[in-house]
């Protein structure tokens, strides 16, 4: 047995490390791919062909009802928006604006609809603000285009971080 594997917590290192090797790109696709499909569910729900449907305006008029906007503004505003961001993030294309728009969104659901659904909107709000801080990913319309202009992955930019570090620690000795 090497002294390595000795250390109970070497497997937890190792298993760490394997994690800051995911690629980010993958990450950052899942990010946005699952949010995204569950708000375009909500946009079809919404449309009847290319019109609003009648249960949406029932439901934003009776149900949705918010207290600061009317309820025909707010039935086409977030039928447009979840239709729009949802294709928005799957491209990656203006992702942290997306993103951002959504958990607003979000928010007003939790807030002012349904706030008993907190865990549901939580997990929803976990990959807006993760895609808000770190990024689409490898995998976007927005690398492509060159429109993200920070690129890396969490664990690249800890990496750099822990790098600089080493260095200027290194220096000081």
């Amino acid at each position: 047995m090497t002294p390595a594997s000795r250390d109970p917590l070497e497997f937890l290192r190792r298993f760490n490390n394997w994690g800051d090797r995911l690629p980010y790109a993958a990450v950052g696709l899942a990010l946005r791919l699952f949010p995204a499909a569950v708000f375009w569910a909500s946009a079809r729900t919404k449309v009847d062909g290319w019109q609003i449907a009648e249960s949406t305006w029932y439901l934003f008029e009776h149900e949705y009802a918010l207290p600061l906007i009317p309820s025909a503004v707010a039935a086409v505003l977030a039928t447009l928006a979840e239709h729009l961001l949802s294709v928005a993030l799957v491209l990656g294309l203006m992702t942290r604006l997306s993103a951002l728009g959504l958990l607003t969104m979000t928010l007003v659901i939790q807030t002012f609809v349904y706030p008993e659904a907190w865990m549901t909107h939580g997990l929803w709000a976990a990959c807006l603000l993760a895609l808000i801080r770190f990024g689409p990913g490898a995998l976007s319309l927005d690398a492509l285009l060159g429109l993200d202009g920070r690129m890396r992955s969490p664990a690249v930019t800890a990496g750099a971080r822990t790098r600089s570090l080493e260095r200027s620690a290194g220096s000081r000795s």
